[in-house]
């Protein structure tokens, strides 16, 4: 028998409870959950029992296509504040993108080509909505001010930091010891990012641990230009399949853009420890039920591939619905666990009407193509299950995704290039 899914018995009664809570649960869940500090919590908690609507901030530079689950911890707070009704303002960075934080970078972070820039932005808002209502979404690209300001007015700007402020940062302080090379162009994007909270009036701005010297220069900028200091509320970072911090520049994403099946399998390639702290934060399951999962983990009652399971469904369904999410989690289980399919299989990227043989060499599991044709006319090659016997076969695009076993160690998944 399959274990229950979030959406059933347990999960049902507890999302019950979940959504009968009063006001005061519900902004005490904002300002907890995932959450690591918040500047200034008793100014925003107070504010928000008023209900006062807040203009809500966040930004996000376009560096890659791709948005993925570590950005949408955030957007998923950014939700949680506007079903409260508050003003959400998303800043698409696009000349912030081409300067380069480096606020989480071990090494200079080079500029970036504004037609890169802009070829990586233009599916951020369908991404975006996704988490977010876009129709009451406020958005923003901050080459609309920061292209405007010239030498005088960046020159008071940076007078309100100092630099040995800047070199305290942790990553600076270490590429300093390391003798890395630090530009001044690097000294610039937080006067940048605090300057966006000035153009947008921003009440509350949301970002990562990384990002608190850029969230803290917000406060110090709207100071200057004569603004209330807006709050801040900073999320925890969460790492990515291989255990190290999500990053698209390590290849360790969760992508809002992946497929149904990629998705759930990401998730069920990722270390056990990471289970509870995605159910915190990359999914809206209450917190009573992931408490609940993480007692009967500790106490072996639970198979924690059964939880992950759980988890895998939940954040799949979020992204691609209810129905998607059913059949990419029946699709693990029969291919996966049934047949005791690795998860971390080598994708292959090939062309339509690339012969087979062609594709088994070029992964390694064949020496020749004469080598690959024996393999198949011996029945050890299957497609998704299924025995290859024409060694002449080619792919289309149907491929794309398959999982091809050569023997019984090889596997790789076919990209459709």
């Amino acid at each position: 028998m399959q274990p229950l899914s979030v959406c059933q018995k347990a999960f049902q009664l507890l999302e019950l409870k979940h959504m009968s809570r009063n006001k005061n649960e519900i902004i005490e869940e904002i300002l907890t959950r995932g959450v690591t500090e918040v500047i200034n919590k008793e100014h925003l908690k107070k504010q928000l029992l008023a209900g006062k609507k807040l203009r809500v901030k966040l930004g996000i530079d376009p560096t890659s296509p791709d948005l993925h689950i570590g950005r949408a911890v955030t957007l998923l707070k950014m939700k949680d504040l506007q079903d409260l009704g508050h003003k959400i303002v998303f800043i698409i960075g696009d000349f912030t993108a081409v300067i380069g934080d480096t606020s989480d970078k071990d090494s200079e972070r080079p500029m970036l080509d504004g037609k890169e820039v802009r070829k990586n932005l233009k599916s951020y808002k369908i991404q975006v909505g996704k988490i977010l209502d876009l129709k009451k979404v406020e958005v923003h690209y901050n080459s609309k001010w920061l292209k405007k300001l010239g030498y005088l007015e960046i020159g008071k700007q940076a007078d309100q930091f100092s630099l040995s402020e800047f070199i305290a940062r942790e990553n600076i302080k270490k590429r300093l010891e390391a003798g890395k090379r630090i530009s001044l162009r690097e000294l610039q994007y937080p006067l940048m990012q605090g300057y966006d909270s000035v153009a947008v009036k921003a009440d509350l701005e949301i970002g990562g641990t990384d990002q608190r010297f850029n969230l803290l220069a917000g406060r110090e900028m709207q100071k200057f230009y004569g603004q209330d200091q807006q709050d801040i509320l900073m999320m925890n970072l969460i790492e990515g399949t291989d255990g190290r911090k999500m990053s698209s520049s390590w290849g360790n994403t969760i992508n809002l853009t992946d497929s149904p099946n990629d998705m759930l399998g990401k998730i069920m390639s990722m270390p056990d420890n990471l289970i509870v702290k995605y159910f915190i934060h990359c999914t809206r399951v209450p917190m009573d039920y992931i408490k609940q999962q993480e007692k009967d983990m500790q106490s072996g009652k639970l198979n924690p591939r059964n939880a992950k399971l759980e988890l895998a469904e939940e954040i799949t369904r979020i992204y691609h619905g209810k129905n998607e999410a059913a059949k990419a989690r029946e699709y693990f289980i029969k291919t996966f666990s049934e047949k005791k399919i690795p998860l971390n299989i080598p994708l292959i990227s090939t062309k339509n009407g690339d012969r087979i043989v062609e594709i088994i060499v070029k992964s390694g599991n064949a020496k020749s193509l004469s080598d690959a044709r024996r393999k198949i006319e011996q029945g050890g090659v299957e497609i998704d299950g299924e025995k290859i016997t024409d060694w002449k076969k080619t792919v289309d695009k149907n491929f794309e995704g398959k999982i091809l076993k050569i023997g019984k160690l090889g596997f790789i998944k076919i990209k459709i290039s």
